[in-house]
């Protein structure tokens, strides 16, 4: 039997910690229960998913719609489109049936990109290698998740990129309709001997077009839209994140275009000890403290001070007691108020 491969192909990285990652583990539950309702997607869809952050991982193999749970989304640093791509390639080289003389492979595997953000590598040669061996013999979608990704860059790629504006929970309902609705229109297009790539038209207010006429953006290698730091909780030693989102201030000076720019606190979440293994390990940049609005309590213990750096420079949650003792390295110490604040490792979003 003919298959019709369906990848995934998620960003993980830090910037969708909190409510992204929910809703897309709920949105990937919701279009599996969809598809199993479907005498033609039951036929024909197998599918995969694969996350990337720094790293990428099969999360699930493909395998057929009625065989398939949806897994946990794990949360790693940077978002390597490039590793992304090789990881992608090497599975589809491995488990899509190519056609011979002697029968029909599988139908073109339709990809489905998630990202939000920037990509923090050098994705050119993977990009190169697509081109040369994949572009034809896929239907690649990308579905960026914020505003400001690279548009010119993902072009080179697929000319389906469209924009998901990600308001409110009943945005990413709608979305995951779409997404499930277009694997069914795909998989009738199949049984009836079409073209198995049959997109169901955006509604433009939760996912339209991205307009690929605009100008080509500095190549950049963090994303400008968060800021993301770790810590260790000191009780527990388990790590977590601290979310911060880019807010924008005019500075209310008349006739003068001037703003000043910071980030805000949306939370902090435990992770994994994965997260250390989906991460880039290969690059570090800062920001200053005095740019960060907020300070979390520790999401692990509930110490009411989630934001303290140890000389080891690696930030931790700290209680009432007078020393505290860094998970990170075993130092022990007493903390206090910084005057003019400090640099803090950042993450790459």
């Amino acid at each position: 039997m003919r298959r019709l491969p369906v990848y995934f192909l998620i960003d993980v990285s830090e910037s969708m910690i909190g409510d992204p990652i929910r809703q897309v583990e709920d949105g990937m539950a919701a279009i599996i229960r969809e598809l199993k309702t479907d005498p033609y997607a039951l036929e024909t869809v197998w599918v995969s998913i694969i996350a990337f952050a720094g790293q990428a991982r099969t999360l699930v193999p493909l395998q057929d719609v009625i065989s398939f749970y949806p897994p946990r989304f794990p949360i790693g640093s940077g978002t390597s489109l490039g590793r992304a791509l090789q990881h992608l390639m090497a599975e589809m080289k491995r488990d899509v049936k190519p056609t011979t003389y002697e029968q029909k492979g599988d139908w073109k595997p339709i990809i489905f990109l998630f990202t939000d953000g920037v990509p923090t590598d050098d994705a050119s040669a993977a990009i190169t290698q697509w081109k040369k061996e994949w572009a034809t013999k896929c239907n690649l979608v990308i579905i960026s998740f914020g505003t400001d990704t690279d548009a010119q860059l993902l072009k080179q790629l697929s000319e389906n990129i469209l924009l998901f504006h990600n308001a409110d929970a009943a945005a990413y309902k709608h979305f995951f309709k779409w997404v499930s609705a277009s694997v069914k229109t795909s998989s009738v297009s199949v049984d009836n001997n079409g073209s198995g790539f049959e997109l169901v038209k955006p509604d433009g207010e939760s996912l339209s077009r991205i307009d690929l006429t605009k100008p080509v953006p500095p190549a950049r290698y963090n994303d400008p839209n968060f800021v993301v730091v770790t810590a260790k909780c000191q009780n527990t030693k388990q790590p977590y994140l601290i979310k911060y989102r880019k807010v924008v201030t005019d500075a209310g000076i008349p006739g003068l275009d001037m703003s000043t720019r910071a980030y805000r606190l949306v939370g902090a979440y435990p992770v994994a000890e994965s997260y250390f293994e989906m991460a880039d390990k290969g690059y570090v940049s800062k920001v200053h403290s005095d740019e960060l609005i907020g300070s979390p309590t520790c999401p692990c213990c509930g110490n009411q001070i989630g934001f303290a750096q140890c000389s080891c420079n690696n930030l931790l949650c700290i209680g009432d007691s007078a020393e505290n003792t860094c998970p990170w390295c075993g130092t022990t110490g007493h903390y206090g108020a910084a005057e003019g604040g400090f640099d803090v490792n950042k993450t790459l979003g």
